[in-house]
Order: structure tokens, then C-alpha cells, then sequence
């Protein structure tokens, strides 16, 4: 039979019936180690940038070249009969050898501890190394790690009023150098990603216990403990607070929530949504929405004064009322230009009433004086 002949002949599969005596044999034979396995084995002999380690039954392992260099300072330290740890690189290796990594297994075995930190909650004290507008750097096993500012303890979250981004890194950067009692919560190796938090269990149980004494609709009075751009935060109580959004701080329009509250101040709020361990809150909803009785004061084709109080693409928002706003439209004008020019900012002018559906809180102004 030809060579060629050989090779197209299929390999017979064997196939034993079930309780056969060789059926326990095929299934006691080890798996061979592929690429990526951890092994553990016995250092046989160690000789110019070569450390062999017996691997039975399936031979001997080897680590050379750039593995061994990177191992360098552990192997100096390693004797022939000591049990060492390695993870495949490849099993077919060269010269036959299985070709080993000991960098590779303790890489391994530290993100294998990391996640068994996560399962046991083990506390870690931990020097800050850096910190940048969103948090902390801290090392772990020679692993950079993260630990994000909304994860700080409520001593060391920096609460700054303004909500200023270059304030909070100024108080980030005053843990540099102190040790934190941390956790690690997040430990992903094919990312790199390694997330710590100062939290601890008790205070996420504590605020859970809090929240679970709120329920949507419940109307609280609370303490402003934080104004920024985009809302106002309150303090229910202590260890719970709530984020009012400057959408919902008031009917109208509210370009600054720094223009109606400051830190200290006392706000009554109603709760709109708890979720995720996150409350949010309402001032607007405990006020009348004047939508609602916007049709007994206006209808289609009237003519009202308006104060315009923003410009957009479309157009510019002139309200009618408090809470009550309409779109002119910047097609009624030659340009864009043209309509600033013609309707300027925080002044009244005379509109028509084109469009209203309160229903809907929608309403559409002409303007019914002299272009420019």
C-alpha cells in the first residue's frame, strides 16, 4: 500500500461497551496540559538559563530564554528538588519539552487570589500612590488598581459645593501617601482591571436600611449639602441623600441651580425614584404644574407678551408665565443672526399663540412685532 494510501486511511474509533474493564483505565488517564494550564512539578536540574521540571506522566517541562529571564530573580533562589508552579505556554515546546512560564503563573495565581479577596471581603491597608480628578491609584501584588472617588468612605469623599473637578482632585490629592482600609470589588485579568472600594459592607447595609424607610411619592424635608451644575444634592438624614436634577428643581426654566439654593439650606422634596441604591428627588413636583390650568388663561391666536429666556437651534424659548414657554421658530427670520438680533435675551416682546396643546406642555409663538 502506498504512502499516500497510508495516510487516507481512516483511524479506526474504538468503542467499548458501557461497564467493559478497560473503560476505567481510558478514564483514569490524566489530561494532557494544553497551553494556559497551571502544573505543578519537580525542578530536576537547572543549568545555563534552563530550569527543567518534571511533569509526569506527560514529561518534562522547560523554562528558557525570555521566561527565564523574566523568573530571574525567583530562580536564582530555586535548588534542584524544590516544587515549583508554572503555567504552559506551549505544550509542544522546543526540543519536545513542554516550554513553561513562571511569570505567567504568578500573574495567575495573584488575580486567583484577587478574586477569592472579593468572595472573603478581605480588607487591605493600602498607601495612595496618585490620584487623578476621578479617583485613587493604589498597588496590590505589584497590580495597579483603581479606587474611584464614589467609592471613598463619607470621611474621605470630597464634597466640594461647586462641584468643581479641579477643587475635588485638590481633595484627592491630600490622601497621597496615607494608607486606606480597602476591598477589592472588581478583579478582571484579561482587562488588567483591578477596582478597590473604602466602603465597606455595614455602610452599604446601613444605607439599604435607610432607603428601605422611603417609598416613591414620600415628601421629605431635607439639608443642601451640594450645589452643582447639573442639580442640587439633599440629605434626608444622616448617611442617606437624594439628587434633586435641575430638571426638576422648578417649572421654569433654571439655567444655575446656584441662583436658588446654597449649602445649609433647608428643601422640602418629594421622591420620585429609588433605584439601585440611588434616590432622586423633586421640588418642582410639590408645586402646581401651570400646564395644568394653562388653558383656562390661553388659547390658539391670542396675543401675549413673552419674556425670552434661551435660544436653541430651533429658535428661541419665549415664556408666557412661569413654567409656561413657547418656541419661535427661526425660520419666521432670515438668519439665525437675524432672530438674536431681533429678540434679545431676558427681554419682552409681543407673540401670537400658533400652536397650544397644554396637555402636552407644547406651544408654538410667532412673533407679532417688527423684524429687524
Amino acid at each position: 500500500m502506498s504512502e499516500e494510501k497510508k495516510a487516507a486511511t481512516p483511524i479506526a474509533t474504538i468503542h467499548l461497551a458501557e461497564g467493559h474493564p478497560m473503560t476505567d483505565l481510558i478514564d483514569s488517564i490524566p489530561t494532557p496540559p494544553s497551553a494556559g494550564d497551571l502544573v505543578e512539578g519537580t525542578i530536576i536540574a537547572i543549568s545555563r538559563g534552563r530550569v527543567y521540571i518534571d511533569l509526569p506522566p506527560f514529561g518534562t517541562g522547560l523554562i528558557y530564554g525570555r521566561e527565564y529571564l523574566n523568573a530571574a530573580d525567583v530562580l536564582r533562589k530555586a535548588n534542584q528538588g524544590d516544587i515549583i508552579s508554572a503555567k504552559v505556554v506551549d505544550a509542544a515546546g522546543r526540543e519536545g519539552y513542554i516550554e513553561l512560564s513562571l511569570k505567567e503563573a504568578r500573574q495567575a495565581a495573584i488575580w486567583g487570589e484577587a478574586e477569592q479577596a472579593i468572595l472573603a471581603q478581605t480588607p487591605y491597608s493600602i498607601i495612595v500612590e496618585e490620584a487623578n480628578k476621578g479617583g485613587l491609584i493604589l498597588s496590590w501584588q505589584g497590580i495597579s488598581g483603581f479606587l474611584p472617588a464614589s467609592q471613598l468612605s463619607k470621611d474621605h469623599y470630597p464634597r466640594v459645593p461647586e462641584g468643581d473637578k479641579e477643587k475635588i482632585l485638590g481633595e484627592l490629592e491630600k490622601l497621597v501617601g496615607h494608607p486606606l482600609s480597602v476591598r477589592i470589588i472588581t478583579a478582571d485579568a484579561k482587562e488588567g482591571k483591578l477596582i478597590f472600594s473604602e466602603r465597606t459592607s455595614n455602610e452599604a447595609e446601613e444605607k439599604a436600611s435607610l432607603i428601605d424607610k422611603y417609598q416613591v411619592g414620600d415628601t421629605a424635608s431635607g439639608e443642601v449639602t451640594g450645589v452643582v451644575d447639573f442639580g442640587v444634592f439633599v440629605k434626608l438624614e444622616p448617611g442617606l441623600e437624594g439628587l434633586v436634577h435641575i430638571s426638576e428643581l422648578d417649572w421654569g426654566l433654571v439655567e444655575d441651580p446656584h441662583s436658588l439654593f446654597n449649602v445649609g439650606d433647608r428643601a422640602t422634596v418629594k421622591i420620585i425614584e429609588i433605584k439601585d441604591g440611588k434616590v432622586s428627588l423633586s421640588i418642582k413636583a410639590l408645586k402646581e404644574n401651570p400646564w395644568h390650568t394653562a388653558a383656562d388663561r390661553y388659547k390658539k391666536g391670542m396675543e401675549v407678551p413673552g419674556v425670552v429666556i434661551k435660544y436653541n437651534k430651533h429658535g428661541a424659548l419665549a415664556s408666557i408665565e412661569e413654567g409656561v414657554a413657547g418656541l419661535v421658530h427661526v425660520g419666521e427670520f432670515a438668519t439665525p443672526a437675524a432672530l438674536r438680533e431681533t429678540l434679545e435675551l431676558g427681554k419682552t416682546y409681543p407673540f401670537t399663540i400658533s400652536l397650544f396643546e397644554p396637555k402636552d406642555q407644547r406651544m408654538t409663538l410667532t412673533y407679532a412685532g417688527k423684524k429687524k
